[in-house]
């Protein structure tokens, strides 16, 4: 059985060989272990194996099961970083603001609303991506492409907003590079650095169109039901 030490050192090795392709350099790409629906014995093994970046879909999972794990680690000097990578609810803002260092979901005015508010409120700044949905899914989150440039700029100029990035998750029936071409060349328009796309089966590609980010699960954690 292959442990979690070893899945991760393969996923990094995958990280590499595909930034050697693209003319990149590793350390420009930003693993993101998605632990959501793992609990914290599953995640230890992958935090002995060095890993400090993990995602999580949503804010009440990682508030039962993330500040006691960053506890256990305090001589980690606070190098864990947590993510939020799925939906967030407005009420759960102040929560979210507490919990993640980056939000990758920021998609309509009454979250940046509310995020605003709780970012003054609680001197806090995680970093802040868009998600777009490029593929115009009405059962998906996310900004339309035609929406988005309005919407940045409301972010900047409405809510006091500072956004780093841009997040997409193609459809699963598409072929992804002509979504990660739109995400960079919207987030090349509006000066954004970073781009949060890229998940197991498609990662390589978006790394190879500017990918900051990847997202991967299984590939790290193994299979579990519920897990993605």
């Amino acid at each position: 059985m292959i442990d979690a030490g070893s899945r991760l050192a393969a996923v990094r090795q995958e990280i590499a060989q595909a930034c050697q392709a693209a003319g990149r350099d590793p350390n420009s790409v930003t693993l993101v272990a998605v632990s959501k629906t793992f609990d914290a014995a599953a995640i230890e093994p992958v935090i002995a194996a060095g890993q400090r970046v993990f995602g999580e879909n949503r804010v009440q999972e990682a508030k039962a099961k993330w500040p006691e794990l960053c506890a256990h680690h305090a001589d980690l000097d606070g190098d864990l970083e947590l993510h939020l990578i799925g939906p967030l609810q407005s009420n759960k803002a102040r929560d979210a603001v507490a919990l993640f260092n980056a939000i990758h979901s920021l998609d309509r005015p009454s979250l940046c609303e509310a995020l605003a508010k709780e970012i003054t409120k609680q001197s806090r700044r995680p970093t802040l991506f868009v998600e777009v949905n490029t593929g115009g899914e009405p059962q998906k989150a996310g900004v339309l492409p035609e929406m988005a440039d309005a919407f940045l700029a409301a972010c900047r100029e409405r809510y006091g907003l500072t956004i780093s990035g841009l997040m997409c998750i193609p459809p699963a029936n598409e072929p992804p590079a002509p979504h990660f071409a739109l995400t960079a060349k919207i987030a090349g328009r509006h000066g954004l650095k970073l781009l949060s796309m890229g998940m197991s089966a498609d990662f390589a590609t978006a790394i190879a169109f500017g990918a900051t980010h990847v997202r991967l699960g299984t590939a790290i954690f193994g299979t579990r039901d519920g897990a993605a």
